[in-house]
């Protein structure tokens, strides 16, 4: 008779079954920036990358880091940044926006947190970030879960598109734990392409921001029901029996059993007892009750953000005491505190906010146990009066239940306020609809149609970012497919590189965006060997908040003279060996240098410096020549200055099926020259004073 084989075991540290569990869900890109406890998770990756086809790097930073993993998301591939609590820190930028703009492939962010601290700067819990960005987070308990819950991460941030992030802390990151598992098959290389796919909700303007920011509200609810669906909270099995077979040293169920007589007295006394516990902190509960050898149902808590209270509330719904044990923040007491009194249960809550467990510190068993023999050993004194600080609690200690108050909404309170006033004010009319556009004469949509021309029939893709040039997204130009936060135009473009290298990509930021935050993702676009061109708008100023001066123009804000900082010197600085500079008035010459750039097989830079129009004086207003103009609309719905409009033409309207012509408004004419550049027909040119 043939035996199964048994599953091999193995020892895994916590942060190599992460990496296991990431290889496991067919993880294809994943970027970090190293930073105890979470390091090894990389380090494993990396080790393994080549056999199963995934692209890895250690990053410049956790906010590059993010954003290589986003542009890979973008194109369908599951991908994962790592980095510890404060990495998240510089990562929360990227991470903000995207929390509204969603994933496409499933992205898991490693957070690991360091409670104690061991080795950071802060004891900062990301659960209360993810709170603050609406995310989902998985917090395991040990190594095995670990593993077991990156992969339904990926799950989860793909069913929902949202990022999802799991937060190891130090214990479960660092401890090792014996485990059935065998490396998953290596897949047939190179792993089937993928690409992005144009779509305007990977741009976040306002308008988008608002319809999104409605949806990451809407689907909170989805989110507990998916941690529901999929266990990653529940009552855990009791401790009881296991408990007292185990080689019981002196134990509170020995000296209650004595007082009370027999054990069935010591079942009653804890009958109206329960414990909450979140993360590695479940751990430490369990053996401190195995040590008491008592049996108090625990509710495990695995997927403490959005946390489903409501089950949890009905597992209190016959307790008169809970205590809830998790490490760092009350994360979970508080969302369990809400729903408890918002539905009327009345119990004493056991916690940090009632000053009996620390907010600081890691947590261990030797911690918990006398807070545990307490909790009992009150219960047993005072059977059904809660847990107090020496006296029994009074009912004012407990948790008063009141009926919920009507929720307050937008509807409701504006109700409100019109009752208060006494009267009802009217609605004023809506303002006329003005879309956002670039300047007239703003130098920055030449580039853009430069750029676009260069590219032309290449399939080119633009990631854009935060300023005047976000406006480069708008029609006619369209020349932003992505735009996520400042600098993140870089380190994507990069990104997209290493996964659909046989495509240009090209990023577009501003002169202050570039000293912002834009120095580090190119100097990880260079490391990485990414091919890809930066396009630094060089207008002079920082144009979109007032025209704020930055370190390229020599001079402080006081109006003081100071150094001049050098783009194209910083360029050159990071390891870009192709750096032009170019005039974007000249529209020929920037194709002409648009088109080296990409042809050029790395990263390239071309900084097109040309001041902003609204610092300097106009030159003279451009024409329209009606009878050589042929109509073909280019300047208008290719160029796109808001000093061109169409007008009914009064040569050639009726008599030729209502055609309309092209106008230059001239109060609005820069004279920058632009349009009678891309006119193919010569029929623009300056007006000739009389």
């Amino acid at each position: 008779m043939n035996r199964i084989a048994e599953p091999p075991r193995r020892l895994l540290m916590g942060n190599e079954a992460i990496a296991w569990g990431a290889i496991e869900a067919g993880v294809r890109v994943v970027a970090a920036y190293p930073g105890t406890p979470s390091t090894e998770v990389t380090e494993k990756i990396l080790h393994h990358a080549g056999e199963y086809g995934i692209y890895a790097e250690w990053s410049v930073n956790e906010k590059v880091a993010l954003e290589t993993a986003i542009a890979a998301s973008w194109t369908g591939a599951r991908a994962m940044a790592c980095m510890k609590q404060v990495g998240l820190n510089v990562a929360s930028d990227p991470l903000m926006t995207l929390a509204y703009l969603g994933v496409k492939g499933g992205l898991v962010l490693i957070v690991a947190d360091d409670p104690g601290p061991h080795s950071s700067q802060t004891e900062q819990d990301t659960r209360l970030f993810a709170r603050f960005a609406k995310l989902p987070v998985l917090d395991p308990a040990t190594p095995e879960e670990a593993r077991e819950m990156v992969k339904a991460a990926f799950q989860l941030s793909e069913d929902l598109q949202v990022p999802v992030i799991v937060r190891p802390t130090t214990r479960t990151a660092h401890v090792c734990q014996d485990v059935a598992f065998a490396p998953p098959p290596k897949p047939a290389l190179p792993l089937p392409p993928v690409r992005f796919e144009r779509d305007p909700g990977w741009v976040i303007l306002p308008a988008l921001s608002a319809k999104r920011h409605r949806r990451l509200n809407a689907i909170q609810e989805e989110m507990r029901r998916w941690f529901l669906r999929h266990r990653l909270n529940g009552i855990a099995t009791p401790c009881g029996e296991e408990a007292t077979m185990s080689p019981a040293p002196p134990s509170l169920c020995d000296e209650a059993t004595e007082r009370m007589g027999n054990s069935g007295d010591l079942a009653r006394a804890t009958a109206d007892l329960a414990i909450v516990a979140g993360g590695v902190a479940y751990n430490y509960v369990r053996e401190g009750l195995d040590i008491l050898g008592v049996s108090i149902p625990v509710y495990k808590v695995g997927a403490p953000v959005p946390l489903p209270a409501a089950p949890i509330v009905d597992f209190l719904r016959d307790k008169t005491a809970v205590l809830i044990v998790e490490e760092q923040e009350p994360v979970i007491e508080e969302q369990l505190t809400i729903e408890a009194y918002r539905t009327g249960l009345s119990l004493s809550i056991i916690g940090k906010h009632s000053g009996h467990l620390p907010r600081e510190g890691e947590f261990n068993t030797d911690l918990l146990l006398p807070l545990l023999r307490r909790f009992v050993s009150d219960s047993i004194h005072c059977h059904g009066v809660p847990l107090g600080k020496g006296a029994p609690a009074t009912s004012a200690d407990r948790v008063t239940a009141k009926a919920q108050a009507t929720p307050v909404t937008p509807e409701t309170s504006a109700t409100t306020e019109t009752v208060a006033s006494g009267a009802e004010m009217a609605v004023p009319p809506a303002p006329p609809l003005r879309t956002p556009i670039l300047c007239a004469g703003c130098p920055h949509r030449n580039s853009f149609y430069a750029f676009i021309q260069a590219a032309r029939s290449r399939d080119a893709l633009f990631t854009g970012d935060i300023g005047c040039y976000t406006l480069g997204a708008m029609p006619p130009l369209g020349a932003a497919d992505t735009i996520v936060c400042m600098g993140a135009s870089v380190a994507m473009a990069a990104g997209f590189s290493q996964i659909e290298p046989d495509r240009p990509h090209i990023a577009f930021l501003g002169d202050s965006t570039f000293f912002h935050s834009g120095i580090p993702p190119l100097v990880n676009a260079v490391y990485q060997q990414a091919r890809m061109t930066l396009v630094v708008l060089d207008n002079r100023t920082t144009a979109m908040t007032g025209h704020q001066p930055h370190p390229g123009l020599g001079r402080k804000g006081t109006g003081e003279v100071a150094p001049t900082i050098d783009i194209a010197a910083v360029a050159r600085g990071c390891g870009v060996e192709w750096v032009r500079t170019v005039d974007p008035y000249d529209i020929a010459a920037t194709v002409a240098a648009a088109k080296e750039a990409l042809d050029y097989p790395g990263v390239s830079v071309l900084i097109a410096r040309r001041d902003c129009v609204n610092l300097v004086r106009r030159s003279t207003p451009h024409r329209i020549d009606p009878d050589a103009c042929r109509r073909c609309g280019i300047c208008l719905r290719k160029f796109g200055c808001p000093a061109l409009y169409e007008v009914k033409s009064l040569a050639h309207g009726e008599g030729q099926g209502g055609k309309t012509t092209v106008a230059i408004a001239r109060e609005k004419c820069f004279g920058c020259g632009g349009c009678a550049q891309v006119c193919p027909w010569k029929a623009i040119s300056p007006e000739v004073e009389s």
